[in-house]
């Protein structure tokens, strides 16, 4: 397929995204399904096409004039394509199978530059009733962190310590140009893909298989080793998912003690099986999906409860773009209240002496700071550790400067850190 090709078929991709409210995944999967001409290449290209022009919608239609789906690819395609402005509008030309083609006013518009005094939401690449929110927490950078969330992500992996170290995963892996990851010890990173470029498929690669590595976010790796699973504790994984956390915590721990993996949904629970058997871990125990009267049960009998709490994603936005124009005021409502819910219940598990770990992939207040400052007003058996601690037990060398600017707390964004946005707060019982 030539340039002119991809472009309208990402015009065709994100008009059903954005107006008929559809997945973006699924919705690539289904038009690959519709086109099966289209080599893996192809709807690579055009995939890029259309989580560019998601990541950077507000910035784009500021550009362009307009927030059109034709609009938000024309101007995303210069730097997915590798292609000057000139170059895109001489491929948009109408011709069989391609886009139709650009008015002056467009292509005057490709080379236009977003206003420097344009609002942060436009220059950060976020919905505008979000603004206050991230001002709260960033303050004047918030339109740079904004912004950071708006590109391409990296592929990080953890090293599966139980069965390889990183210089094996490293070799393993070194024609795709793997690097050591810059704060977590026992991870693995791919830098994302410039223009063009697509990541590989690591997951589909033989060490995976062999269980030496998974994919993890290095800031959900960090979290975990702040948690500072130790051999022969006991360990609660209250939202463990698919298991990342859990998976974590054996290695740390050297499959020893005991860790307890639950989560309330069925679907979400279900993939930790197979991880848990290809990474080697023996030490796990997966607790029937929704089942709060068996967890309940359990008592506060543990060394460590993990709460990797659902939040609305902000902190992910690289990744899942989409998500970002989804989010509306009452799922964030939501939220906050099942992390209060969540946070209840887990205290109620840690033994006295015990540690809570919070975390989420958020980087607003209301999820993050705000959640613990309610929770210690209402548990004053519970005390904040401050998270330089922690960061020295677990992760080693001298901790990085939180985000939000908090001795208590850690803020972890791609703009500081190269990240995801990854929240986590580290509790104890008192005695």
């Amino acid at each position: 397929m030539r340039p002119g090709a991809h472009i309208k078929a990402a015009i065709e991709v994100l008009e059903e995204v954005l107006e008929k409210h559809r997945p973006v995944a699924a919705t690539l999967a289904d038009w690959g399904k519709s086109h099966r001409f289209a080599g893996s290449g192809d709807r690579a290209t055009i995939g890029n096409l259309v989580y560019d022009g998601l990541r950077r919608r507000r910035s784009l239609a500021a550009q362009m004039g307009t927030d059109t789906p034709r609009a938000i690819v024309l101007a995303a395609a210069p730097r997915t394509l590798g292609l000057s402005a000139a170059a895109v509008a001489a491929n948009a030309d109408g011709s069989p199978h391609a886009a139709e083609p650009m008015s002056e006013s467009e292509q005057a518009a490709l080379s236009r530059q977003v206003p420097a005094d344009a609002p942060p939401s436009v220059r950060g690449d976020y919905p505008d009733w979000l603004e206050s929110s991230l001002a709260r927490t960033f303050g004047e950078a918030a339109a740079e962190e904004g912004a950071a969330l708006a590109r391409r992500a990296p592929v990080d992996l953890r090293v599966n310590t139980l069965k390889a170290d990183r210089e094996k995963v490293l070799k393993a892996l070194a024609r795709f140009g793997a690097i050591p990851a810059p704060l977590s010890p026992v991870g693995v990173r791919l830098p994302a893909p410039d223009g063009p470029g697509r990541q590989p498929n690591v997951e589909a690669e033989i060490g995976h298989g062999r269980g030496w590595y998974e994919v993890q976010d290095e800031g959900s790796q960090i979290a975990a080793l702040m948690a500072v699973a130790a051999p022969r504790e006991q360990v609660l994984d209250i939202c463990a998912g698919a298991g990342g956390k859990t998976l974590a915590f054996a290695a740390a721990m050297r499959n020893t003690g005991q860790i307890y993996a639950y989560d309330g949904d069925s679907l979400r629970l279900r993939p930790i099986f197979e991880r848990l058997k290809r990474a080697g871990v023996r030490n796990a125990q997966v607790l029937q999906a929704g089942d709060t009267a068996a967890l309940t049960a359990l008592g506060a009998r543990f060394d460590l409860v993990f709460v990797d709490a659902p939040c609305s994603g902000t902190g992910a936005w690289r990744r899942r773009p989409d998500a970002k124009w989804r989010l509306k005021p009452a799922n964030l409502t939501q939220r906050e209240q099942e992390q209060a819910t969540l946070l209840a219940s887990a205290a109620a598990l840690v033994k006295p002496g015990g540690r809570l770990v919070y975390a989420t992939c958020s980087v607003l207040p209301q999820e993050n700071g705000d959640q613990i400052a309610s929770f210690l007003a209402n548990h004053s058996g519970f005390e904040t550790l401050p998270w330089r601690d922690s960061w020295r037990a677990g992760v080693g060398g001298e901790p990085p400067t939180s985000a939000d600017g908090s001795d208590a707390t850690l803020l972890l964004t791609p703009a500081r850190h190269g990240t995801d946005g990854f929240f986590i707060a580290v509790l104890r019982r008192r005695e």
